[in-house]
């Protein structure tokens, strides 16, 4: 996959959060347990989420995460450009350095078109959208579990 497993995880983790219904604070814990990630590393997923401003963090014992801001308003490429950065979007599918136009690589062509389109549905799709999806489709955002399962609270007006 093009993505590493940190914003795998922190697309997945943005989604749970959305799919809830209220916006108290969740534990990484629950949400690691939730999905099956290691909160240690779901830990540091949610520090650049939060250095990004898409999650709030609270510690202590009523402490957690929960999303910064309406989920109509975070799109999947801020997700994508807090964990990953931007360069998915705008280096070499191979790492070349100086590839463009007039030295390009043997995909580059191909690339650029498939970049352009991925930057455009990222930044077209909300975390609402996506939580739409899953619940109206009845799609997994686990390996073994479907999002009304997941979080069992969840109705079609989802936040």
């Amino acid at each position: 996959m093009i993505l590493t497993k940190g914003c795998e995880y922190g697309l997945r983790s943005m989604l749970y959060l959305s799919l809830r219904e209220t916006d108290e604070y969740v534990s990484v814990r629950e949400i690691g347990e939730s999905l099956d990630i290691s909160p240690t590393f779901l830990t540091k997923v949610f520090q650049e989420l939060n250095d990004a401003g898409l999650v709030d963090s609270r510690r202590g014992r009523y402490g957690g995460v929960t999303l910064a801001r309406d989920p109509t308003s975070i799109t999947l490429y801020e997700i994508v450009a807090a964990v990953d950065g931007e360069s998915l979007f705008q280096e070499c599918v191979l790492g070349l350095p100086g590839c463009g136009e007039e030295k390009p690589c043997p995909l580059h062509q191909e690339w650029t078109h498939q970049r352009d389109q991925l930057e455009l549905m990222f930044r077209r799709v909300t975390l609402k959208q996506m939580a739409g999806r899953a619940v109206d489709r009845d799609i997994r955002i686990t390996a073994e579990s479907i999002a009304s399962r997941v979080i069992p609270s969840v109705g079609k007006d989802a936040k």
